[in-house]
């Protein structure tokens, strides 16, 4: 039995629509947007021709021949006797910015609030942040640890492995400076940065620092950083944050070129 609750967006998109274009194609659109945003995955199974013309109140002539129209445009294959299924494999794009903006917006986000250091050594990375940023096995590097607040508020943990600077004189200077800002006066420059949300589970040490319960639903935000020397590209900063949702969000206003 298909989930219904997916489709009352589109359904209502759809019904509030004042197209002027014929009903099938007001359906085969509202399907295939599902398809290319992948709110119907590879290998799903579209509702029948009949649970279509029950859910968007068309005919199943209509529905029947949405369903055509996708397969037409290879997004489904539709067999007999075992229904129609989703054959276009969704792979989500990056979003693209200016490297510049976003690094002003990350050393203002770090003015603006207070860092309290739990860690900052030299030491081996894990085998996974080693072998990004192609580096022998035992190689040391920057590691940092701490907790960002505002107004008393612990929104988020942060977590670094930086490679080609060396350890501060003092730690605490990024209690108040933000790190891009020691790095520049270090002589790294950053040309190429990626960045990657998802969710995480607070572990025991993340819960702790941050002042939630073990297993609390967080914000997760995985940054690499890289510099381009000659024709090729190396890693030089690894970052995972942790964000608590109740006090942090992260916005982005996005416009068409």
């Amino acid at each position: 039995m298909f989930d219904d609750r997916l489709f009352r967006p589109y359904v209502e998109a759809t019904s509030a629509s004042r197209s002027r274009a014929p009903l099938y194609f007001q359906l085969f659109s509202s399907l295939k947007s599902m398809i290319l945003e992948g709110v119907l995955g590879y290998g799903e199974q579209v509702p029948t021709e009949e649970q279509l013309a029950s859910l968007f109140s068309v005919s199943r002539i209509t529905s029947k021949r949405a369903l055509d129209e996708l397969a037409s445009e290879g997004l489904v294959e539709r067999r007999r006797g075992k229904g129609t299924h989703v054959i276009y494999r969704y792979s989500p794009q990056p979003v693209q910015a200016p490297l510049t903006g976003m690094l002003q917006e990350i050393e203002s986000m770090a003015r603006n609030s207070r860092a309290v250091i739990h860690n900052c050594v030299m030491e081996a990375p894990p085998k996974v942040v080693r072998e990004a940023m192609g580096l022998a096995k035992g190689e040391q590097v920057l590691h940092l640890n701490r907790v960002r607040e505002r107004q008393g508020r612990r929104f988020g943990h942060y977590s670094s492995w930086t490679a080609g600077v060396d350890m501060p004189d003092d730690p605490d200077i990024f209690i108040t400076t933000p790190r891009l800002s020691f790095f520049r006066a270090n002589g790294l420059e950053l040309t190429h940065v990626t960045q990657i949300l998802s969710a995480k589970a607070a572990g025991h040490t993340v819960a702790k620092a941050l002042g939630v319960e073990v297993g609390a639903p967080l914000l997760s935000l995985t940054r690499q950083s890289f510099q381009n020397r000659g024709s090729q590209e190396v890693m030089l900063d690894y970052m995972e944050v942790l964000y608590n949702p109740e006090h942090f969000q992260y916005a982005m206003d996005l416009t068409l070129d």
